[in-house]
């Protein structure tokens, strides 16, 4: 098992980026509760709604809005575990995973690779996972495999299954996946089973976590409850990663689209929490600021790396393990 160095804590040597002040972290969780309970966030499944409703939130059927107050959000942050360990198909790469450790994955998902052989810039295969995630498990500094490229050759609806066969068989290491909805979610674990021997042993020993994401702004449509309810249910760990673009889905200014990303985030984690009291989250962020020549989301900018920063502060200030967006 791995215990990675420690990044972002105050030590008289390193290098840490603190964007805010612990004050301003403090402003920006306050801002936060006050969007939770007075503008609420939109939710499309009506058992998502069940659960809501049932944990103390008011919930509105017709707008299908949700107010959470805020010590309903408090108590979700509290329960959920500050350090999860994210386990390999072999126990030596398993990793510990915590407010204020440090750990790399490599990117995902890709479209199109450029084929090693022909040059050809082409739609990414099954095949190229499998290779991809043999690569990355054979690199010491990577610690987690998230799908890399995407199984195009494969049927759309059952794409994100095919993702999590190739990197089953071909990585050692935990495992990143992204699944479609709580029934791929629910396949997943009987393809771990099979490998582990059966679900109590998949609970036990995770050997994904499942990325998904919110809607910006303000939104949790139904693939994404489902995830969230179903992950808490079997015991996998869920990474709620909100998209949000500073000047296209949030506001433009950084404190401005980090309390519209956490309300997104929190609104996730307290799903999780109502649904199974004590379930592993982490807190994640693939927000940045909108390209305003492209209207796209602009990666590796320095824009996102502050973002980026800012949501790494808010983790650790709430004690919460966290999988952030790299610049």
């Amino acid at each position: 098992m791995k215990r990675n160095s420690s990044a972002g804590r105050r030590r008289s040597s390193g290098l840490s980026l603190n964007v805010f002040t612990d004050d301003e972290v403090q402003d920006i969780h306050l801002a936060t509760l006050e969007v939770l309970e007075r503008t609420g966030i939109w939710v499309e499944l009506e058992e998502a709604l069940d659960i809501y409703g049932d944990g103390g939130c008011r919930v509105d059927r017709a707008t299908r809005m949700v107010r959470i107050p805020p010590h309903v959000v408090e108590e979700a942050i509290a329960s959920a575990p500050p350090t999860v360990v994210l386990c390999g198909r072999d126990p030596k790469n398993d990793i510990v995973v915590g407010a204020g450790r440090v750990g790399f994955s490599n990117f995902g998902e890709g479209i199109k690779v450029i084929d090693p052989t022909t040059g050809e810039l082409r739609a990414s295969t099954k095949k190229d996972m499998c290779d991809i995630a043999r690569l990355v498990d054979a690199l010491p500094e990577v610690d987690v495999f998230e799908m890399a490229v995407v199984s195009s050759d494969q049927p759309p609806e059952t794409t994100s299954l095919h993702n999590h066969e190739a990197a089953m068989v071909s990585q050692t290491k935990p495992i990143s996946g992204g699944p479609l909805d709580g029934r791929a979610v629910h396949t997943t674990v009987e393809m771990l089973a099979a490998i582990q021997g059966d679900a109590d042993a998949v609970r036990e020993r995770p050997m994904m976590v499942m990325g998904t994401c919110p809607v910006s702004p303000l939104k949790l449509v139904k693939d994404f409850c489902e995830i969230v309810i179903e992950d808490a249910r079997v015991g996998l760990p869920t990474c709620v990663l909100s998209m949000a673009m500073a000047g296209g889905s949030s506001p433009v200014t950084l404190a401005g689209t980090l309390v519209t990303h956490n309300a997104e985030v929190l609104a996730g984690i307290v799903l999780a929490q109502l649904t199974e009291r004590g379930s592993k989250v982490l807190y994640g962020s693939s927000t940045t600021a909108m390209d305003l020549r492209l209207v796209a989301a602009s990666v590796g900018s320095p824009e996102c790396a502050l973002i980026s920063a800012g949501a790494a502060q808010i983790a650790r200030q709430y004690r919460l393990p966290s999988y952030i967006a790299g610049a």
